[in-house]
């Protein structure tokens, strides 16, 4: 089901505007020349810190908690759908952050925007899972996804994913396993494990409170 835009979200936006960039859309070649739409992350955060990316950032509970615990870092937020990605900047901008730049738009399109091997860091938390086999190419761990993200991480980065759902993980270990990525830290009950440093996201919280397990791996490319 179509996600209803919310009535008010243009002017919402237009308020947070300031740390924002749309990165929807139409072409959908990925290789197209970015040189104009490439991010200056010195420009963007006045300094020269290290870069973190989330991708799917939801309302925000996630990636503003780790910025206001992490001021030496930089991060970047990605988020396709306005209508939640507009709550993780009124949420960013009430704490003050101004070490979180927003992406309005889908991940396929980031190499068009961020520099390669530029992220030092990489958080998928609680992607959707897309059960049906047939929709297997939109999920964020999927080999083409990989590939993309591989030309954005450092030498030395980290990808973090956590879900609820069994399935997404094997598959995520599948795929993360064929595309050449090394697994270490892999949990099939985070919380049973006590990770430290554990950030608890929105969707994080439910699971807990219904006592079910969340996964957990950690990649290097």
């Amino acid at each position: 089901m179509r996600m209803r835009r919310k009535k008010n979200l243009d002017s919402r936006m237009e308020v947070c505007a300031e740390r924002v960039t749309n990165i929807l859309v139409k072409d959908r070649r990925f290789d197209a020349d970015s040189a104009e739409t490439m991010l200056d992350y010195t420009a963007l955060f006045g300094n020269d810190n290290p870069v973190h990316l989330e991708i799917g950032c939801g309302k925000g509970g996630f990636i503003c908690t780790v910025a206001a615990r992490h001021p030496e870092v930089n991060f970047i937020a990605v988020e396709k759908y306005g209508n939640v990605l507009v709550t993780a900047m009124e949420h960013a901008r009430q704490m003050g952050l101004f070490n979180i730049w927003f992406l309005w738009g889908d991940a396929e399109y980031l190499p068009r925007f961020l520099p390669p091997h530029s992220i030092e860091k990489l958080y998928l938390n609680f992607s959707t899972p897309f059960p049906k086999k047939r929709s297997a190419a939109h999920r964020l761990t999927h080999g083409h996804f990989l590939a993309v993200y591989r030309g954005l991480l450092t030498a030395d980065a980290s990808v973090e994913q956590k879900t609820d759902d069994r399935g997404f993980f094997q598959f995520s270990l599948e795929q993360f396993s064929q595309a050449g990525y090394t697994l270490q830290r892999v949990s099939l009950d985070l919380h049973a494990d006590d990770y430290p440093d554990n950030v608890i996201t929105e969707y994080e919280q439910k699971f807990i409170d219904q006592g079910l397990p969340i996964y957990r791996l950690e990649a290097t490319p």
